[in-house]
């Protein structure tokens, strides 16, 4: 039975350690901290098979060829970024197999926060980087707001209950931007209350899943009226589309200070 581990790296950076039937081996996902994942492994007596990466950003790639020469695994990867040490480079609709795990996963390319950024889906599992995040969405640093969109679209047609594992502890800051465009949402109300506590407690507020993400995240709410209407409202005009919804939320959150 598969179970994912987490390694804590710079300020909120989660790095995951999956392991699958076998208890002692594990895939690292986006190790940006060579040094944090060796401490992890050597206490936990575990042993890793492979690394995936989601896509170039120093704080999710800067361990990969220290940890790809230490332990000799490969290193699975987007094909269309620049990333040194990759050995098998992916695109939409590639199958990794990780037979040590007995583990499976079909690749999404997810352009939007980087161009060529992708996730690895399998086993009820979503490691989606920096494109999805609790509550929140990663913002516009290559792609265009409709590239995002249409990943993050992507994702949510993913079964409800798939288990969502990103890079970042931003889900009570993601809460809080998210109950000014829909202060009324009972579930976003519910969702700061455990997060509250897990966090109080020294747990990560993930792994989510995409049926609480549907429910509370307004990154995937563009149609709903309220968060439409103060959208409209905190632009001061009307927006015509869940495409330009998504962008004024997008642009919102990038200023939000809350």
């Amino acid at each position: 039975m598969e179970s994912v581990l987490h390694v804590r790296a710079f300020e909120d950076n989660y790095i995951w350690l999956i392991r699958g039937h076998s208890p002692n081996q594990v895939a690292i996902v986006d190790p940006g901290d060579a040094d944090a994942v060796c401490n992890a492994l050597d206490r936990l007596a575990l042993v890793p098979i492979a690394i995936l990466c989601t896509h170039h950003h120093w704080d999710h790639t800067n361990g990969n060829q220290a940890l790809a020469a230490r332990y000799a695994i490969p290193i699975y990867g987007p094909a269309n970024e620049n990333i040194a040490g990759v050995t098998h480079a992916l695109r939409e609709g590639d199958e990794i197999a990780l037979d040590e795990l007995g583990l499976a996963f079909t690749v999404l390319e997810l352009p939007g926060h980087t161009l060529g950024h992708i996730a690895f889906y399998g086993a009820g599992m979503l490691f989606c980087g920096d494109t999805l995040f609790s509550v929140g969405c990663g913002r516009l640093f290559e792609g265009t707001a409709a590239q995002m969109h249409d990943s993050l679209m992507k994702l949510a047609d993913l079964p409800d209950a798939t288990h969502v594992y990103c890079g970042h502890e931003y889900t009570l800051a993601n809460i809080r931007f998210a109950r000014n465009v829909e202060p009324d949402n009972t579930a976003l109300l519910k969702r700061y209350d455990e997060v509250t506590g897990q966090l109080r407690n020294g747990r990560p507020s993930l792994p989510s899943t995409i049926g609480a993400e549907k429910a509370t995240n307004p990154f995937l709410r563009a149609d709903s009226a309220q968060v439409r209407a103060n959208a409209e409202r905190h632009v001061g005009a009307a927006l015509d589309t869940e495409l330009d919804v998504f962008a004024a939320l997008r642009r919102w959150k990038d200023n939000f200070r809350g």
